[in-house]
């Protein structure tokens, strides 16, 4: 197959998927999972030249292949060494990468337009789902604060990128009736710290001022610490409007002081006013174009949308787990139309039906990911 012919296959592909995400109604079962993963296994074998190598080292091909769970899954640290992508590299519109420590060489996602176009999709309608389906946060008249860095000071980070498609998509719509900040920047050393003076301000300045509008709190959670660490110096403490939301993912990674999960979430209400029901946690890669999230229903489950699928997988026998017992957390997402759809986690998870419950990295291996998490992180 051509290039060009390629490229066409790989972009009606990308195309159908946003018009199975964008469409509600149409949900993806487990035998059109299936039917659309061996289409992209076969589109990313022939154009990604660095998979196809991995995949003939274990004798796969889509001739071999009849099921999603037979595709080969790439560890999500080939992505530091190999350019796994099938965008040329002069069509490359941009890159994503892993947040490691300045020492470690990060991961690399590739894309181009028509991939962002995907990963937007895909982010925006999982997001929507879990934060505005049936409930009572009025969007129309919430506040959005970010705790990273703006877009132009972290070009290559996929989360602030998250961030900022959500900022877009809102105000885009005119639902916010008033402002959306990033309260993050850069320190010397180029990690993440907050502007405490714009934090204070967005918060209200005044604890005992008057009833605002809600407000969407996104940020990782090492981010959290340093902003609830700040207001217990100053003994501030306060109680964001009614229906207020918080958005935190992931770990420390020696950014700030490591809290178990629970103890965070506990401070997060104490400092902020928003209950634990209002705290939902997010779990992604930059290696990836979909995220998951756990909810009041379903706390520390984690679920993928409709269009991916996480598989616990024994380290021993490479098998998928029974339900409750624990493996590495291994991801099919169909959103990464152009790079690879199957990425091998180092993040260890207990099979929870056709969810995960999150426990922390594997045993040494690299910290990695947007908050770099640590089983201490989520314990």
């Amino acid at each position: 197959m051509n290039k060009h012919r390629m490229n066409k296959e790989l972009s009606s592909f990308a195309a159908r998927l946003r018009g199975l995400i964008a469409n509600r109604q149409s949900a993806i079962n487990n035998r059109q999972f299936s039917e659309l993963a061996l289409e992209l296994f076969a589109l990313q074998f022939e154009s990604n030249a660095a998979y196809r190598k991995i995949c003939g080292a274990r004798g796969r091909t889509p001739k071999t292949v009849e099921h999603w769970t037979q595709i080969p899954a790439v560890p999500a640290s080939a992505f530091k060494e190999l350019e796994l992508s099938s965008i040329p590299p002069e069509k490359r519109a941009a890159v994503f990468h892993s947040s490691g420590t300045t020492e470690q060489k990060p991961s690399r996602h590739f894309h181009n337009p028509e991939s962002l176009a995907v990963y937007e999709a895909s982010l925006w309608a999982w997001f929507e789902q879990n934060f505005f389906s049936n409930s009572e946060f009025r969007i129309q008249n919430s506040e959005l604060l970010a705790l990273t860095p703006p877009p132009a000071q972290a070009p290559h980070s996929s989360l602030v990128h998250m961030f900022e498609t959500v900022r877009r998509k809102l105000g885009g719509a005119g639902v916010f009736a008033s402002r959306a900040e990033y309260l993050g920047k850069l320190a010397p050393d180029a990690s993440w710290t907050l502007d405490f003076d714009a934090a204070l301000a967005a918060l209200g300045d005044n604890p005992q001022s008057a009833i605002r509008n809600p407000q969407l709190i996104l940020g990782t959670a090492f981010s959290f610490v340093h902003l609830l660490d700040f207001l217990a110096e100053k003994n501030l403490k306060f109680r964001l409007p009614e229906n207020s939301r918080v958005m935190e993912t992931g770990g420390y990674k020696n950014r700030s002081r490591s809290i178990p999960k629970a103890g965070l979430h506990a401070l997060l209400t104490a400092r902020l006013g928003v209950p634990a029901e209002n705290i939902i946690c997010e779990y992604g890669m930059s290696e990836l174009s979909s995220q998951a999230y756990d909810s009041a229903i379903h706390p520390r489950i984690f679920r993928f949308p409709p269009w991916a699928r996480a598989q616990i997988i024994s380290p021993e026998t490479g098998r998928e787990v029974a339900d409750g017992e624990t493996g590495l957390i291994r991801i099919f997402d169909l959103a990464n139309v152009y790079s690879v759809a199957a990425v091998q986690t180092e993040d260890l998870g207990i099979r929870r039906d056709d969810g995960f419950e999150l426990i922390g990295r594997a045993q040494l291996s690299e910290p990695r990911g947007c908050s770099l998490m640590t089983q201490s992180a989520i314990a």
